[in-house]
């Protein structure tokens, strides 16, 4: 099977004691982990420096990577930095941040969330130092990359305490459902977007927001003067008519950088001709995506969820949008209200049974207040039966700098799209595969 999900490890800094909401909705499950070479740095400081002998990227391999990796890193002994600053994407991801910002018509990259942008599907990330930027605009980066028997990508963004998985869609859909990122990213993602009659695009389409923009970058090379304009041009020609027939739009073009934005009027689908390609998908065509084959039509055009991302500039959707939203998810309101007070009591709870665990270098009584960071050591939670996210929005209320993997099972009712659209992580996953593959590094 192409499409594999595996868990590269719930980091508890500091600890060898991991966190599991597990599938009973009020049990949570203590055991203690693996331990890893060394407890990796506190958070933030461990976003931009990990220990190398926690991540299978030797020093042969550094060496031996291109320049983009190695302006990326700086391996020390046996410490890896990243340069967040100054060079990882271009002039540097802050620069480059900038320039998707300006591009879409933002002044900065500070305004992602007034233009709706809250959640970022990053393809193919390399080593994360795009989501370590956006993690900072308090925007929610979920990488993906394809499976690596060494150098993981997704491995080291997890080391770095970003949200990562393992995943691609060569054959079969992503497991989210439709209508789901504000924006997809991709930077040298080695993917052939016109291939297969265009259904990786198809599948871009799929889990991207109406409203929502496809970034596209493709650094490889830097010609200049006329064979510059030719290799841009050979680069968008083979899927500029796609896109047009998708209803996208070719938004901005700057350097090896293109952004397409999807359409926000629903009614541009019945505006194509009879005959237009690809058409659109039958009303029953939009089942939960979990390991679907591709497909060639276009999904999600009736949905209730058909809500343009530019009327959502909000950094959190309010408990009464949120409750409007339930009845579309078949989720009672007063269920929804009842899940979200029981989760930040039962967090309450937690806390004061990890604080002897986690706080060891900063001892205090559990009920006391929690030191301020660097001190907080937890930083990922998975939630192994997220119902509607109730655990994730108390740690956010709790102002805890904790992000958490939303997982619902196939099996379980599907309420994951009223998860993502709290803008936070999450995914699909059937926790009796065979395939699954759950280990902590």
């Amino acid at each position: 099977m192409s499409l594999q999900i595996h868990w590269l490890g719930l980091r508890m800094v500091k600890s060898s004691i991991g966190i599991v909401k597990c599938l009973g909705q009020e049990s949570v499950a203590w055991f203690g982990l693996q331990r890893i070479t060394r407890s990796p740095l506190r958070w933030p400081a461990g976003r931009d420096v990990i220990w190398s002998g926690n991540v299978r990227l030797s020093r042969d391999q550094f060496l031996s990577s291109g320049s983009m990796t190695k302006r990326l890193m700086l391996l020390e002994e046996n410490q890896i930095a990243f340069h967040s600053e100054d060079g990882s994407i271009f002039d540097g991801v802050k620069d480059y941040s900038r320039q998707v910002a300006e591009m879409i018509g933002l002044g900065s990259d500070a305004e992602f969330h007034q233009a709706g942008v809250r959640t970022v599907l990053d393809i193919g990330c390399g080593f994360g130092s795009f989501g370590a930027h956006l993690v900072s605009l308090k925007v929610m980066p979920i990488c993906i990359a394809a499976y690596e028997a060494t150098g993981s990508q997704v491995q080291v963004a997890l080391e770095r305490g970003l949200p990562a998985m393992i995943g691609n869609f060569i054959s079969r859909q992503l497991p989210y459902p439709s209508l789901s990122f504000d924006m997809i990213h991709c930077t040298q993602c080695s993917i052939i977007w016109d291939d297969k009659d265009g259904m990786f695009l198809i599948e871009v389409d799929r889990i991207l927001k109406p409203g929502g923009y496809f970034v596209l970058t493709s650094p490889a090379s830097k010609p200049t003067g006329s064979s510059s304009r030719i290799k841009k041009r050979s680069m968008v020609a083979p899927i500029e008519e796609f896109t047009e027939n998708i209803c996208w739009s070719l938004m901005a073009q700057q350097d090896e950088t293109f952004i397409w934005q999807k359409t926000a009027d629903v009614n541009c689908y019945k505006s194509r001709s009879k005959s237009a390609s690809p058409p659109i998908c039958n009303e029953g065509n939009d089942i939960p995506p979990y390991y679907q084959p591709l497909v060639s039509c276009i999904s999600g055009t009736t949905s209730q969820r058909w809500i343009p991302i530019q009327n959502r500039s909000t950094e959190q959707l309010s408990s009464y949008e949120l409750q409007s939203e339930c009845p579309f998810a078949g989720v009672p309101q007063d269920d929804f209200y009842e899940d979200s007070q029981v989760w930040r009591s039962a967090l309450r709870n937690y806390w004061s049974l990890l604080t002897p665990l986690i706080f060891s270098d900063h001892p205090k009584r559990p009920g006391d207040e929690d030191p301020l960071p660097p001190f907080n050591m937890l930083r990922n939670v998975m939630d192994m039966n997220a119902h509607y996210g109730g655990l994730n929005a108390a740690f956010l209320d709790e102002k805890k700098s904790v992000w958490v993997m939303n997982v619902v099972p196939v099996r379980a009712r599907n309420t994951l799209p009223l998860i993502i659209n709290r803008g936070f992580a999450g995914v699909l996953h059937d926790w009796y595969a065979f395939y699954f593959i759950a280990y902590y590094i």
